[in-house]
């Protein structure tokens, strides 16, 4: 077996929405397997702390911070600007940066809506079109988009959010056919409940908790350490042959059977 298949020694990886949750854990992750990882979140202040943490937890790797709204199209501009000054050789980028509001489908304002699509889906749309000149250079280039169960079934996330990952698992599949002859390979996880700042709220109502283990084979929520792992998988030279796939990490929630 040749180790080199499960690291990413010398390689630059992408991720937004990376501060917090599944994307800081997905930084850590692909730090510990040997990438330099570029960091983009939107609170700067806070991202400062948090490159200058991991900097310290992984001295041997080059981990630098941007500040930037991706749903804005000048900041995802001058996100690769910044990219083109470091003049790193990026072949790695992780879509992670998202946002919802449940509630019900009536409820919603068009503009709150639009704001869904705009971060959730055509954010993640223009990253990867931004990034495809550097990926398209680089050998073993990986675009991982992170998705949601709430894009495959009905669950209770508001109507938006289900259809912009649903439209973001889409554009994976597309995606993953149309630049496969560039050297990219595109892929995307789905996950189910997972322990973040954003579903401890729901997950602190008992009642409503049980519901969801009901659900989850596993009778467990899942960890971000969990989603960054199948997301490095992923990246990985060993997954070399996987494009256009969308994998679950979802404790058999979406298995379930009767």
């Amino acid at each position: 077996m040749d180790p080199a298949r499960w690291r990413l020694d010398g390689r630059v990886a992408l991720v937004t929405g990376a501060s917090r949750g599944i994307g800081l854990a997905c930084v850590r992750e692909l730090a510990g397997l040997g990438a330099d990882v570029l960091l983009v979140a939107r609170d700067e202040p806070y991202l400062e702390t948090i490159a200058g943490e991991l900097a310290e937890e992984f001295p041997a790797c080059r981990l630098l911070a941007f500040a930037a709204d991706i749903a804005d199209a000048e900041q995802r501009l001058e996100v690769f600007d910044w990219i083109a000054d470091l003049d790193l050789p990026l072949s790695l980028l992780v879509n992670n940066a998202g946002a919802n509001t449940s509630r019900a489908a009536l409820d919603y304002t068009l503009e709150d809506v639009r704001e869904l699509v705009e971060i959730n889906l055509l954010g993640a749309f223009e990253m990867c079109r931004l990034a495809h000149p550097h990926l398209a250079e680089h050998g073993g280039a990986a675009i991982v988009n992170v998705g949601s169960v709430s894009g495959l079934t009905a669950v209770r996330t508001g109507a938006p959010y289900g259809m912009t990952k649903a439209a973001l698992h889409q554009l994976t599949r597309n995606l993953a056919c149309e630049w496969a002859e560039d050297g990219i390979r595109v892929n995307a996880v789905a996950p189910w409940y997972i322990r973040t700042r954003r579903t401890e709220e729901p997950l602190a109502d008992p009642d409503y908790l049980e519901e969801v283990l009901e659900r989850t084979p596993m009778r467990r929520i899942g960890e971000v350490e969990e989603v960054a792992a199948a997301v490095a998988f992923l990246c990985l030279p060993a997954a070399s042959y996987i494009t256009g796939e969308c994998i679950a990490v979802d404790g058999g929630f979406l298995r379930y059977g009767f």
